[in-house]
């Protein structure tokens, strides 16, 4: 990762292709072995994303140093276990994991409003699966991710040819809003819109908020839409607990309609108690504080 987001996630498909022929001929479990080493080399040698996991650590979790360096190593374990689970959940070994949904009430709740609604999540555990979730909630219910189309080409061909076809629909983030009018459509139907509001693009219209006692600026439009569609928002994440086991968490926004700050202060609030209860999980890798140019 670079010192800001460039909207594209790291890796080769020779590197994804190792760890499918690991996972199909000798279990995860040999994925998970081989990952040990993959942690190692990316803590030597990415260096903006181990200088800003180190930043997390040591100045807004208060680590020490040795414990801050220690505990990059095993984020960067934990980031990999989710991409393996990730791969491997889509490739037919979901019945290798168990799944615990906390909220899943407030969705039902939402649903049966016959508005729609919006999840907005973070990239706090395995949001990566979260469409394997929210895909099997509701026999009838339909949900939209939305998204830009950033991931390098070659790798997303490389994972569609060996992983089903999720069950979820993609809306892709458009220069024109076009997507805007996707999103609409879908509320319409009475389903469920997802987004992730913690990844801002520089030069793209922002706002700021607390988080980790360090202001921090996010992307303004989740928040904005959010507030302003007269629809059910919950803030959803999904957290790995153990080697085989995920946790679904789901949380009811209370902001006031078109009060696109206090949703935004609710929901990195929301992302704190996350972290707070999985620190090793946080997978933004990059300057997330813009502060790399300042003294800490």
């Amino acid at each position: 990762m670079a010192a800001e987001w460039q909207g594209k996630s790291r890796g080769t498909v020779f590197g994804y292709k190792i760890f499918v022929f690991c996972m199909k001929t000798f279990g995860i479990g040999s994925a998970y072995f081989i990952l040990y080493f993959v942690a190692l080399y990316f803590c030597f040698f990415a260096g903006d994303s181990t200088k800003a996991s180190y930043y997390y650590f040591h100045k807004r979790r208060k680590n020490s140093k040795l414990k801050s360096f220690i505990n990059i190593y095993k984020s960067y374990y934990v980031f990999g276990q989710t991409i393996i689970d990730k791969i491997a959940i889509s490739s037919g070994l979901r019945d290798k994991f168990t799944y615990h949904f906390d909220g899943y009430e407030l969705i039902d709740k939402a649903l049966k409003q016959k508005k729609g609604g919006i999840l907005i999540s973070a990239h706090v555990g395995n949001f990566e699966i979260a469409e394997h979730f929210f895909g099997e909630l509701e026999e009838n219910t339909s949900i939209s991710i939305l998204t830009t189309d950033a991931e390098h080409s070659n790798i997303k061909a490389y994972l569609e040819s060996v992983t089903e076809k999720p069950k979820v629909k993609i809306i892709l983030i458009q220069e024109d809003l076009g997507h805007i009018f996707e999103i609409n459509a879908a509320l319409a139907r009475n389903e469920l819109v997802v987004i992730t509001g913690d990844r801002y693009i520089k030069g793209s219209k922002h706002l700021t908020q607390d988080l980790l006692g360090q202001v921090a600026k996010f992307p303004a439009g989740p928040f904005m839409l959010a507030s302003r569609l007269k629809v059910p928002v919950l803030f959803v994440y999904v957290m790995k607990e153990t080697n085989k086991h995920y946790h679904l968490y789901t949380r009811k926004a209370e902001a006031k309609h078109r009060d696109a700050q206090a949703l935004l202060k609710e929901y990195t609030e929301s992302v704190s108690w996350m972290l707070n209860k999985y620190p090793l999980q946080w997978f933004n890798y990059f300057d997330f504080w813009g502060t790399f140019d300042k003294k800490n």
